[in-house]
């Protein structure tokens, strides 16, 4: 009798091209990574690096965790927590503004002490033309 439980499918086997060029693209933008990071890039610094590094697992996901050729579910619950990851992400930077002169402030000595000049932010120059309200004995 022949068992039809035993199953010889080896899974999808890859062709050793695919996986080099995979490989060389994913150290292709490794070196973009670097190189992005050392440029400035007027605040788009946080969202190129995201935009890299989200092509980056997507290539590892299709190619090497074999995504491309599993069932479509697979697939699109894979997108949907790129989706959610995004969105988290976005939400996190909307207040990033709220608290940057604190920071820039907090820093100030540490930056001067390195030889470099801070340049003060609009607030800044506000809050201190601004007096200190004297406190109440009440």
């Amino acid at each position: 009798m022949s068992d039809h439980n035993s199953d010889t499918h080896l899974g999808h086997v890859l062709p050793l091209s695919l996986l080099l060029k995979v490989f060389f693209a994913l150290v292709g933008l490794t070196g973009l990574t670097v190189l992005t990071g050392q440029m400035e890039l007027f605040g788009m610094d946080l969202a190129i690096a995201m935009v890299i590094a989200t092509v980056k697992a997507s290539l590892v996901c299709l190619i090497f965790m074999h995504l491309k050729w599993d069932k479509p579910f697979h697939g699109m619950i894979f997108l949907f927590s790129i989706v959610m990851v995004g969105l988290f992400l976005a939400f996190l930077t909307l207040d990033t503004g709220q608290y940057q002169a604190d920071i820039r402030e907090a820093k100030a000595d540490e930056i001067h002490a390195a030889g470099l000049d801070v340049p003060q932010s609009e607030e800044t120059h506000a809050a201190e033309e601004r007096p200190e309200p004297e406190a109440s004995g009440h």
